[in-house]
């Protein structure tokens, strides 16, 4: 027996090689092997980073991966993107320019990694650097006139800047931007510390700790200064048949001053504008008009006011009885009874549009175009000649119709 196995040996090994390669051509073709992208980007990881050092360069954040693998392992990779990662060891490293390549790790078999890009990352290495700054208010714009800024508070002085040493030595100054254009109150802000350097740019990039400041500035306003509000001061009616539906001042509020601040004190929180006329007014209106000022007062900045009036016709309603039927249309050779042959219409518009309409400026009718002999259940239409004019309703909403063909006189 052993004598026969060594015989053909040669044998079963064929038989074997052969089944093998058997088994793997019918795996192959069940779950054949695919090279594609990975659908996702990988996110870089950092590890190993000494509480010392700091990046003082950027990297990339994500790589595409390329892989090969069967369809089966691709199903898995595409419904979990936590099955592949890619690592970036910083353990080994010191102070430094380096040049590293990126560990993928994938969780799934089997697969091929193909492509990594990109594959390395070059980055610096630098000490981690701190400073303390004082933090410096900056004013931006104006306040409004006759106003004045008072001492302001800082809840915090003082910032804590950290990060690569290369940017950390560039910092010189901590501000802190507010800005009081034309304010006429006091301010309570939460303003963003920035850092610049000696030229005055901000220098991105650094932690500060706190990165915002709150800053309290007190406003008043100055002596002889007061702040007082327009009144539009009106005369004559819009015309007959019209409404005012608006009426608006620009500014609403004006400053005002005098040498004497007793003639400014005792204004009575007002002050009135020139007349507007609105006698027979059928349109909008916008005018500039002075201000009537005491003597010894006087307007801070333009002298006028910007007023404003909405001018609109009164909306109303209108029914027209009894508006005879017009018959368009009608084919050659027949005839056509409308029952019934008018209609009363209920008309809606501005009511000075509504008093100007006559019979004349309305039109009924029935269109019967392509109609053959028989009985229609039609609903005329109304044009209205003047515009701006709505028909709301057509009473009945449809009439009856019969068309029929005219008979020949017979011959004598």
């Amino acid at each position: 027996m052993l004598r026969w196995i060594i015989n053909n040996y040669k044998t079963f090994l064929w038989a074997l090689a052969l089944s093998i390669a058997v088994w793997i051509s019918a795996v192959t073709s069940a779950d054949p092997d695919e090279t594609r992208k990975l659908p996702y980007p990988v996110t870089i990881q950092k590890i190993g980073q000494s509480s010392d050092l700091v990046l003082g360069s950027t990297i990339p954040e994500q790589v595409e991966i390329t892989l090969r693998a069967p369809r089966s392992v691709w199903e898995l990779l595409e419904a979990n993107p936590q099955l592949v990662s890619a690592i970036l060891d910083f353990s080994t490293l010191s102070a430094g320019e380096h040049t590293s390549e990126l560990q993928i790790q994938i969780n799934a078999r089997p697969v091929q990694i193909i492509t990594v890009t990109p594959s390395a990352v070059t980055f610096n290495l630098e000490p981690l650097e701190r400073k303390i700054l004082e933090v410096d208010l900056n004013l931006v714009g104006e306040v409004a006139v006759g106003y004045q800024i008072g001492e302001a508070n800082l809840e915090t002085v003082q910032v804590t800047v950290s990060g690569p040493q290369s940017k950390v030595e560039q910092v010189v100054r901590a501000r802190a931007s507010v800005d009081v254009n034309g304010i006429r109150e006091n301010l309570d802000q939460v303003s963003t510390i920035e850092l610049l350097d000696v030229d005055g740019q901000i220098i991105e990039g650094l932690n500060v700790s706190p990165s915002s400041v709150n800053v309290l500035l007190p406003v008043s306003q100055q002596g002889g200064y007061r702040d007082v509000a327009v009144k539009i001061t009106i005369v004559g009616r819009v015309a007959s048949g019209y409404r005012l539906t608006d009426l608006s001042v620009f500014p609403p509020v004006i400053t005002v001053f005098s040498t004497n601040p007793d003639l400014v004190s005792n204004l009575p929180g007002v002050i009135e504008t020139q007349p507007l006329d609105l006698q027979s007014a059928q349109d909008d209106i916008t005018t500039r008009l002075s201000l009537v000022l005491p003597e010894g007062v006087s307007i801070i900045g333009e002298q006028t006011v910007l007023v404003q009036a909405g001018v609109s016709p009164i909306e109303g309603s209108v029914t027209l009885a009894n508006e005879i039927i017009e018959i368009v249309g009608l084919e050659n050779g027949l005839t056509a009874v409308v029952s019934p042959n008018s209609v009363d219409v209920i008309l809606s518009g501005p009511l000075p549009l509504l008093d100007t309409l006559t019979r004349q400026s309305i039109r009924a009718t029935v269109d019967l175009t392509g109609l053959s002999a028989g009985t229609y259940q039609i609903t005329p239409k109304v044009e209205i000649l003047i515009s701006n004019i709505i028909v709301e309703s057509i009473l009945p909403n449809a009439v009856e119709v019969v068309i029929s063909p005219i008979n020949p006189t017979p011959t004598p």
